[in-house]
């Protein structure tokens, strides 16, 4: 009986550590992949004006409204 508490605890005592290193790293590497992402989304941008020209105004409210 005594194992098998031994066990559990160490089990949650892993899954604990496990959780604050991940936080650590997390916090660390946030700037860095906030800095990449915004990266990506302007040569996105830039892409699509490229493709699809300068900025458009689409009224999405009623464009099927046809009939």
């Amino acid at each position: 009986m005594i194992t098998l508490v031994t066990l559990v605890l160490a089990g949650l005592a892993v899954i604990v550590l496990t959780a604050i290193v991940i936080g650590v790293t997390d916090a660390r590497q946030r700037t860095a992949w906030r800095r990449i992402a915004a990266e990506r989304r302007r040569a996105w941008e830039r892409r699509q004006r490229q493709l699809h020209g300068g900025p458009h105004h689409v009224d999405a409210w009623a464009d099927e409204d046809t009939d």
